[in-house]
């Protein structure tokens, strides 16, 4: 049975998932649909954190938007996620960044990895 659950798994994987991790500033390329039209909407923030495995695998990002936090969780090899960009990388010592919800202004930046 799972080998079967597996094979299904495999064929919904991307082949082209851009290389991000936690800490870092991302565009995601979200489509939308509004009634018989799609289009593309940028989602720009921050990656609070990436979890699960294999097609089941999502990350959440968080942006400010009008003083008012909003965090979006995106499956990451949903057909729904045109492409995910990384803006700038992020240095941070933890695998999630809740405590980025209780920050406010200068406090909610991440350090940037300066190559």
């Amino acid at each position: 049975m799972n080998d079967i659950i597996r094979e299904i798994e495999k064929e919904q994987l991307k082949e082209n998932v851009s290389d991000f991790n936690v800490g870092d500033t991302v565009k995601v390329y979200g489509k939308i649909k509004e009634g018989n039209r799609e289009r593309i909407q940028i989602f720009e923030g921050t990656v609070l954190k990436i979890q699960g495995g294999s097609s089941r695998a999502t990350f959440t990002v968080r942006k400010v938007s009008n003083g008012v936090g909003v965090e979006k969780t995106w499956p990451l090899h949903s057909p729904n996620v045109e492409k995910v960009e990384v803006v700038r990388r992020g240095k941070v010592r933890r695998a999630k960044l809740n405590y980025l919800r209780q920050r406010v202004g200068k406090k909610a930046k991440v350090k940037e990895i300066v190559k």
